[in-house]
């Protein structure tokens, strides 16, 4: 009886983080579209600050991740100091800034498709400068990733598409969506390096020293000077009160979705994550095209199943590598 209670508690918290993930993610990709193609009030203004959505959330996470420590569990002895994180915060600054602004140019399902294909230059990086050897499986799962990407940014977007973005421009929404990844690739780096470094360092603890060197950036590039495009952020809000509610929200998405994703890996790993969150990215495709009006051709279907058919193939193989761990030290 025991068992099947732990077994039942297990089912019942790992579906309480898939729907966490899914509904915190979906509606704040819901929110990002919104804010990045909605025009607001009688004279039809775009919210043209996006990089604002950065600073909101990072201090709304900062204050978050605060009230995580205090409430559950307080800074470590042995965690790393705050220092530590200046660093990885410019690359979380400027990456993330980048992805964001990316939406200006394309569509929100080519951002989440763009974003989708962190593998390609981590397999490059590791081939080319590391020497790394992979396996044909793993070539096979970027070939996908790659071809989908490439086949939906060679078709026609429809002109309805087209018609809510602020300035169409695919080679610079792709070309800022890849250097997103770059940086998020330098960031989860030193996040590791980190975390090796000073083991004791628990999830809230880099959240928070993360988020407050976000802060610190966001807030001189934001309002350093009497030029910055903060100020007019602010007072854009002030004159339509719906898009600072709607910022607000994305925020809150944002907290909940890692409190959730915090949760899923310190419960069942992260192999278990990165699968919830990849179903994430194609169900956001799907809820973009249906309610916000993204059309999507046949072709361009196509290419998503493609790009999340080889990211799900490379999750399977993640999966595999894990079983044969624990083969290996029993037969040892």
């Amino acid at each position: 009886m025991e068992v099947h209670g732990s077994l039942l508690q297990r089912v019942l918290v790992f579906s309480l983080c898939v729907v966490g993930i899914w509904t915190a993610y979906i509606y704040q990709g819901v929110l990002q579209e919104t804010l990045s193609t909605k025009r607001f009030g009688p004279d039809g203004n775009r919210f043209e600050h996006l990089a604002f959505l950065n600073l909101a959330q990072n201090v709304v996470c900062l204050i978050w991740s605060y009230i995580m420590i205090k409430l559950w569990n307080s800074r470590n002895a042995g965690g790393a100091p705050l220092w530590t994180y200046w660093s990885a915060g410019i690359t979380n600054t400027i990456g993330p800034a980048m992805g964001i602004e990316a939406l200006k140019y394309i569509s929100y399902p080519a951002q989440v498709l763009a974003k989708s294909s962190k593998m390609i230059p981590v397999m490059l990086m590791g081939t080319l400068v590391y020497k790394q050897r992979y396996s044909f499986p793993e070539y096979v799962c970027t070939l996908l990733v790659a071809g989908g990407v490439s086949i939906f940014a060679l078709l026609k977007t429809s002109s309805k598409t087209i018609s809510k973005l602020a300035h169409p421009n695919a080679p610079l929404g792709y070309g800022l969506c890849f250097l997103n990844l770059a940086f998020d690739g330098f960031t989860n780096a030193t996040q590791d390096s980190i975390k090796a470094r000073y083991p004791k360092t628990s999830a809230w603890e880099i959240m928070l020293g993360m988020n407050l060197w976000g802060t610190i950036y966001n807030m001189v590039y934001m309002f350093g000077w009497p030029w910055g495009s903060g100020f007019e952020a602010v007072q854009f809000c002030k004159r339509h009160p719906e898009a600072a509610w709607d910022i607000l929200l994305f925020c809150l998405c944002g907290a909940v979705g890692q409190n959730f994703i915090f949760l899923t890996i310190s419960r069942f790993g992260s192999l278990a994550n990165t699968t919830i969150t990849t179903t994430r990215k194609f169900v956001s495709i799907v809820v973009s095209s249906l309610l916000s009006g993204n059309p999507l051709s046949t072709r361009q279907w196509g290419s998503v199943v493609m790009v999340f058919s080889g990211l799900s193939y490379n999750t399977y193989l993640k999966w595999r590598k894990l079983q044969r761990v624990p083969k290996k030290r029993k037969s040892m």
